[in-house]
């Protein structure tokens, strides 16, 4: 097999529906998270916008009982096959990351590429993301393309 360098590797795989499985420096949990893709054409955007998946789904529904119920979005494993359980994904939040940083981490062994996800969940959570009302007006309009 030849190795890809990484920089090649992220921009050769990432697209809309992209899941990148690292951990967030801003979590109190030091144990990675499945991160997905939302962006239209995260290589043309300035950054790559993602949303976190969460196996504590009652958790997060506490943490959100005022967000539009389309902003928290269950994925079971039959819809997404690398989720081992039902997942939730909080699309109140969004985190905001440039291509370089993927690269870094992936160079630096942090970071797992996986499977891409299906268009019409990674359209859910977009159309989530859109519907809140804790996300900032340029993100909804770099995901409405």
């Amino acid at each position: 097999m030849v190795d890809v360098p990484p920089e090649v590797a992220i921009k050769a795989t990432i697209r809309p529906g992209s899941v990148y499985y690292f951990t967030e420096e801003s979590f109190s949990s030091t144990e990675p998270h499945y991160f997905v893709v939302l962006n239209t054409d995260p290589l043309k955007d300035r950054t790559v916008i993602f949303v976190c998946a969460s196996s504590k789904i009652e958790k997060v529904k506490r943490r959100r009982p005022h967000c539009p119920s389309e902003t928290l979005v269950i994925i079971s494993p039959v819809q997404y096959a690398v989720f081992k359980c039902e997942t939730i994904i909080d699309c109140n939040t969004v985190f905001e990351k440039p291509v370089e940083l993927l690269v870094e981490k992936l160079t630096q062994g942090k970071l797992q590429l996986k499977d891409e996800m299906a268009q019409n969940r990674v359209s859910k959570l977009r159309e989530g993301v859109i519907a809140s009302p804790l996300i900032e007006g340029y993100i909804k309009e770099l995901l409405m393309g």
